[in-house]
């Protein structure tokens, strides 16, 4: 009797435990939506739908075209994270528009040359795509041989310490497996006093 008693009371502790963790527990890159203020980004309906907000009326067939015209070269880092967020949660309802949408960055990044932004939003997307693995496994193979942190990593290395890019490298090693995720977020921090958008979000680095 005490027994099972004891054992209630330990279930009933884990479960508070659980429920106090943050409600954005999971992959960094798809789970944690980035604030972006008002600057547009895909149609998306936060209101009670925290991380997944796809809307149903969105034509998914369009996605490539939308994201290409919200990744201008002015869009700040934070937006162009969030956009292919949304965009890469709106690619798991459809695998023709999935496999055309990463198909056109990493084309677009061989095509300009090695543009820095280019190669970001490419290696970018194509991380976010693995983190979709326990919520759409054949979103995520279609970058399982895609390295999209080294295409980060070169935006970088065409752009040293740029706070933002800083930001989603250290975003990307947040597990600490691979990359210089404590460089990252010391160079990231030391800009996001001159940056707004990134002062909004800098804090996700302190979920890790």
């Amino acid at each position: 009797m005490h027994r099972s008693r004891s054992i209630r009371i330990l279930i009933g502790v884990a479960l508070a435990v659980m429920a106090a963790r943050p409600a954005l527990a999971g992959p960094p890159l798809v789970c944690f939506p980035f604030d972006i203020g008002t600057a547009r980004s895909l149609p998306w309906d936060a209101q009670g739908h925290a991380w997944k907000g796809m809307r149903a009326n969105y034509r998914v067939a369009q996605l490539t075209g939308d994201t290409l015209a919200l990744l201008t070269p002015a869009a700040p880092v934070i937006v162009r994270m969030e956009t292919l967020r949304r965009a890469a949660l709106y690619a798991t309802t459809d695998a023709t528009a999935a496999r055309g949408l990463l198909t056109t960055l990493l084309d677009r990044a061989a095509a300009k040359g090695g543009e820095p932004i280019a190669l970001f939003d490419a290696g970018y997307l194509a991380e976010t795509y693995k983190q979709l693995a326990p919520i759409a496994p054949e979103t995520a193979a279609l970058a399982s041989g895609i390295d999209g942190y080294r295409l980060v990593a070169k935006s970088l290395a065409a752009r040293p310490h740029d706070p933002g890019l800083e930001f989603a490298a250290a975003m990307i090693t947040l597990d600490g497996r691979r990359g210089s995720y404590e460089d990252h977020v010391r160079f990231a921090r030391s800009g996001a006093s001159n940056d707004v958008l990134l002062a909004r979000n800098i804090e996700r680095l302190e979920q890790r």
